[in-house]
């Protein structure tokens, strides 16, 4: 004969175990692929959703809500068109223009509902930042990638929404509906299911207020920015340079091949030559990157069970920044981690469609690993603000992209690097630029801490009302 249950004695077995009870009819609530795995009812994850139902809550689901899942088709990049939007140009709480690319009108027009409009808030659906939530706040037209969605809702504030999504709380549900291993991915169906508090509208209003000033501190951050670049142009005498536009040249094998190592056509376009003849006409001087620079190549071997911080050519912004990183230990990162940096150093790209990919490394990142895909320098003759929008610069990413080769990955080799001509800005000009760098620098940490305030108030309202 069966013993009646003791609710006791079960209670004792279960005491010191990582176990969850949950219904069946709960489990389901937010679950469209019928997941039963310890991992998505994990006890941190039901105190959360416990938490967030404390107060007054709505599921997406349940209000009036538009969440597309942009669909993909077959479409070619031009030089000139729409911007095509993807999980690059999406970080918590920021929209980076970095790396841009663009589609044709006509594949525009065949993706039409995958069109971004102003105020959307955008969440990456798929890959290693899964998860990652900003309000589109530009007025320039844009189409998803498939790797988007898009999330339209008039019953929440819009920068709340994003807000939340980017606080402790609001992560931690995105993490428990993430599926997936090699490509980790969040559904559609989940996110309207995620409980999102109810604030008043003047604290929604409030989080907007904070979301907007950080988006003013960066505009005034980016136009700092392009003084500066301003200010290195004309110092070169770029401004009144006139560039070659024929797309033919011809050279003698004695001097091509036999001094450059060079057959191809590209690497003797007019063009190159103008933008090397303004460095070397440069009044102040020029070296080349070996004398001018400290190249920083050395290998650095992480431990394995110390946590490192690790900077990917998708981590830098339009403006020279260091966008974010990834946290992992030193046996979770992959091979290329090998490049340790330091305060006041300037990474730069070596990979050409990247090569744009140049950033100052600031206080936050010291001691940080970067990629094997970056140079790392400095300099004694030249600041490292000013290194950095010389090296972002029309002319030198010119001067980068002729003296790459290769044909699956076409990078530019440490050879050809160490020799491209650097000019040797004169001192007083290298102080402007500095000053100019460090003040778009402060703006953005300003724009941080407006966000990172906007956060902490949802999160403070959300632990007043239990």
């Amino acid at each position: 004969m069966n013993s009646p249950f003791n609710k006791k004695k079960y209670s004792r077995l279960l005491e010191g175990l990582e176990v969850s009870e949950i219904l069946l009819s709960d489990l389901t609530n937010m679950n469209d692929r019928f997941r039963i795995d310890a991992e998505f009812v994990k006890k941190e994850y039901l105190q959360i959703i416990e938490l967030l139902e404390c107060s007054q809550f709505k599921r997406l689901v349940n209000t009036d809500t538009q969440i597309s899942h942009p669909s993909e088709i077959k479409r070619d990049f031009v030089e000139d068109g729409i911007w095509f939007f993807r999980t690059q140009n999406l970080r918590p709480l920021k929209i980076e223009k970095s790396n841009d690319v663009y589609i044709s009108q006509d594949d525009a027009t065949r993706l039409k509902n995958n069109e971004i409009k102003y105020g959307d808030v955008l969440i990456t659906r798929t890959g290693a930042n899964y998860g990652q939530t900003a309000v589109y706040n530009l007025d320039e037209k844009a189409i998803a990638s498939s790797h988007v969605l898009i999330l339209r809702n008039t019953f929440f504030n819009q920068f709340y929404l994003a807000t939340f999504f980017n606080t402790k709380y609001g992560r931690k549900m995105i993490d428990k509906g993430m599926y997936g291993a090699a490509q980790p991915e969040i559904s559609p169906y989940y996110i309207l299911n995620i409980p999102i508090p109810i604030f008043s509208e003047p604290t929604q209003k409030a989080i907007e207020n904070n979301y907007k000033k950080s988006e003013l501190k960066i505009k005034q951050s980016y136009f700092l920015y392009n003084q500066a670049e301003d200010l290195l142009l004309e110092a070169i005498g770029f401004k009144n340079l006139r560039l070659n536009t024929k797309t033919t040249n011809i050279k003698t094998f004695k001097k091509s091949f036999l001094v450059t190592g060079r057959l191809d056509a590209e690497y003797y376009q007019p063009k190159y030559e103008n933008y090397i003849k303004l460095i070397k006409k440069y009044p102040n001087g020029f070296e080349p990157l070996q004398t001018a620079c400290n190249l920083k190549d050395g290998n650095f071997t992480p431990e394995n069970a110390i946590e490192y911080q690790y900077i990917e050519l998708a981590d830098i912004g339009k403006s020279g920044n260091i966008t974010g990183c990834t946290l992992a230990q030193g046996s979770e990162l992959p091979s290329r981690a090998r490049r340790m940096v330091s305060m006041n150093d300037v990474i730069v790209s070596s990979i050409e469609g990247s090569l744009e990919s140049c950033a100052l490394v600031t206080e936050n990142y010291d001691n940080a690993l970067c990629s094997t895909g970056f140079y790392v320098i400095d300099s004694h003759f030249i600041n490292s603000e000013t290194l950095l929008v010389l090296f972002k610069s029309e002319v030198m990413q010119n001067i980068l992209k002729q003296n790459c080769s290769g044909t699956i990955l076409t990078a530019i080799n440490k050879t050809e690097f160490s020799q491209i001509p650097v000019p040797l800005i004169n001192k007083a000009t290298q102080r402007q630029i500095g000053a100019l760098i460090q003040k778009s620098f402060a703006l953005r940490a300003e724009s941080e801490r407006l966000l990172e305030e906007a956060k902490a108030l949802v999160e403070q309202e959300i632990e007043r009302t239990t």
